[in-house]
């Protein structure tokens, strides 16, 4: 059986508290970890704590096992949502573990990596239409006429306040704003943006 103590005999369980951030997005895991009870929280990660969500884990269960048998960075944040007992092997001796297993089982293993990696990119994917139709209907309910007719946001807050109201973390506001300009729909990257395209934008936000 595919357990920590099979690959780490000397495994220790910890006893992690609430919030605790256990995994960070775009980075490659050293160690893998295994949820012996608690919930973990899986998303994007505001300055300090989860700006958004896309799913728990309960254990007992891996927690993102798949990058680490795919040699890819994690694409989620993960936090604790409840107190955790977890226990960690170093991503080596789980990847050793693996090229033990006979050869069609690292394929079967494999390929539940790679189907459980698209699910999560889709969600993820989802996430930032659905952040990028907020920002839409933010800048819409901001938008002031200027004095040649057109409209146009004067940011008043930081992009920190604004992206919390949106419930998006500042990185993703900053990215959502990119994207919108890449597709011309804003121009401006002070002060002061200005809607090129405000019917898009409507039809962006849903409206």
């Amino acid at each position: 059986m595919f357990t920590v103590h099979t690959i780490n005999p000397l495994a220790q369980t910890r006893t992690l508290g609430r919030g605790q951030v256990l995994l960070r997005r775009g980075f490659e895991a050293d160690q893998v970890s295994f949820i012996e009870s608690g919930r973990v929280a899986l998303g994007v990660m505001g300055s300090n704590e989860m700006a958004h969500q896309i799913g728990v884990l309960e254990g007992p269960c891996w927690l993102d096992a798949s990058s680490v048998v795919l040699g890819m960075p994690h694409l989620v944040d993960a936090v604790a949502d409840t107190p955790l007992k977890l226990c960690t092997v170093a991503a080596a001796d789980f990847k050793q573990a693996i090229t033990e297993m006979p050869g069609s089982a690292r394929a079967v293993l494999t390929d539940v990596a790679m189907a459980h990696r698209k699910q999560t990119e889709f969600a993820m994917s989802r996430l930032a239409k659905d952040a990028e139709a907020r920002c839409a209907e933010w800048l819409l309910s901001h938008a002031r006429f200027g004095a040649k007719g057109d409209l146009a946001v004067e940011l008043q807050q930081r992009k920190r306040s604004i992206a919390a109201q949106l419930g998006i973390a500042p990185e993703t506001l900053s990215r959502v704003l990119r994207q919108l300009r890449d597709k011309r729909l804003i121009s401006g990257s002070g002060r002061v943006l200005n809607l090129l395209n405000p019917s898009a934008l409507r039809s962006l936000a849903g409206f």
